[in-house]
């Protein structure tokens, strides 16, 4: 009996330090594939990108948010949301852009730029729920609580399994004192 609690421990240790290699190295390979889309758009220097078409450009932009290079992030979403104008650029595409680049300017506390950027979204694709929850989390913290709960409702109505905006509506509850069995 004695003799197993040895192995079992290094079995056990053994099994810890694959996992924790595993996670690590998954890790390294999602950097290296942000370093490499970075290096191959040019996009470590400001005014590389005025050569790219909008699909690379967003592509770039979301590179850059992936390393919460913010301020880099909403130049090159202008640049790809003023060349998707010029591509006339498809309305889900524009979606994409708005809502990332609303979620750029979020990220800055710039809530009432983002709030703009996600209403075009929003306009280009009505039933876009990924930007109405990014709608109602803006209007959330600018203080607007009823327009952020009537936000996340028209989420729940479009997809009624949405976690993001069943957790948001229950803490928004929660704070207005409204009893939970109310609320469901």
């Amino acid at each position: 009996m004695l003799d197993i609690l040895p192995d079992a421990y290094l079995l056990g240790l053994i099994g810890l330090l694959a996992i924790a290699a595993g996670v690590v190295g998954r890790q390294i390979l999602r950097v290296r594939a942000d370093e490499l889309t970075l290096s191959r758009l040019g996009g470590t220097k400001k005014g590389d990108s005025t050569s790219l078409d909008a699909a690379s450009l967003y592509e770039l932009a979301s590179v850059q948010l992936r390393k919460r290079l913010y301020d880099q992030a909403t130049d090159t979403l202008k640049a790809a949301l003023k060349q998707s104008e010029a591509e006339q650029a498809p309305s889900e595409a524009l979606a994409l852009m708005e809502n990332a680049m609303g979620f750029a300017l979020a990220a800055q506390n710039k809530y009432p730029a983002a709030i703009r950027h996600y209403r075009s979204a929003i306009k280009a694709k009505p039933d876009y729920p990924v930007a109405l929850n990014n709608l109602a989390f803006a209007l959330e913290k600018q203080g607007k609580g009823e327009e952020s709960r009537q936000t996340y409702e028209q989420v729940l109505a479009q997809d009624p399994g949405n976690k993001t905006a069943q957790k948001r509506l229950k803490s928004l509850d929660r704070r207005a004192g409204i009893p939970s069995d109310k609320a469901a």
